[in-house]
């Protein structure tokens, strides 16, 4: 699985701790942030001003922006981070942004599609995403995941759940957490980020593969080590 280089961490509202990333990255500022409230779903979650009222439902309401735009359009995807850990029942604790999984060989079509929804989308120096912004947050659409490309199998794996009332695919959970413990670098290893996600979803995850995909990189052992010190999950010869 994937693990590409963190960028330094963005400083997060106090509400929202930092640390859960997938990608590395900010998109420049005064970036546009998608069409006018009136025209978007979700616009009723808004203030007078036409902003969502706090940070977390800013990025629901991006999430559900782009997402609505893809699923019409047709495009495969998944939605992944910290909103995919939200969807899957995982207390709410958004991050800076929000990660989508698609095809690269979409990449093109879902700039075309996006631009032509008022959303400015720009392609950073990393080659493995396209970066757009919608309601003041950022929205990462990554072509590689977990060390491997995004493919049709991990999408076709994906379940369809409700984001803020949204329904939409997004990874499953195996596929989801193994994309988290390969984010892990030496630069970037907020282990408590992704605990809450690992104990409240570990009843859906094959941990035996995550172990086998794991093996020799020490910041994902060392984790899945932590789980079973911390009787989240069971040591290796007692699972068997």
């Amino acid at each position: 699985m994937r693990n590409h280089p963190q960028d330094a961490a963005q400083p997060a509202s106090p509400a929202e701790p930092s640390g859960l990333r997938l990608a590395g990255g900010k998109a420049v500022a005064g970036a546009a942030e998608g069409p006018p409230p009136a025209a978007r779903p979700g616009a009723e979650a808004t203030d007078a001003a036409g902003l969502p009222p706090d940070r977390t439902q800013a990025i629901l309401e991006a999430t559900k922006q782009v997402a609505a735009l893809l699923k019409s359009a047709g495009h495969p995807f998944a939605l992944a981070g910290s909103v995919a850990a939200y969807a899957h029942g995982v207390p709410k604790s958004l991050q800076h942004d929000t990660d989508f999984a698609i095809l690269r060989e979409d990449a093109g079509a879902v700039t075309e599609e996006l631009e032509k929804a008022g959303i400015q989308v720009r392609v950073p120096p990393e080659d493995w995403l396209i970066k757009a912004r919608c309601y003041g947050e950022e929205i990462d659409l990554i072509f590689e995941l977990a060390r491997h490309p995004v493919t049709p199998e991990l999408l076709g794996r994906a379940q369809t759940l409700p984001v803020d009332s949204v329904r939409m695919p997004v990874l499953a959970p195996t596929d989801l957490l193994a994309s988290l413990l390969a984010a892990f670098s030496e630069h970037h290893c907020d282990f408590g980020a992704v605990l809450p996600i690992a104990r409240t979803l570990r009843e859906k995850i094959d941990w035996d593969l995550l172990r086998a995909e794991s093996e020799g990189s020490p910041m994902p052992e060392a984790f899945l080590f932590l789980l079973e010190r911390l009787n989240v999950i069971d040591p290796p010869e007692a699972s068997s």
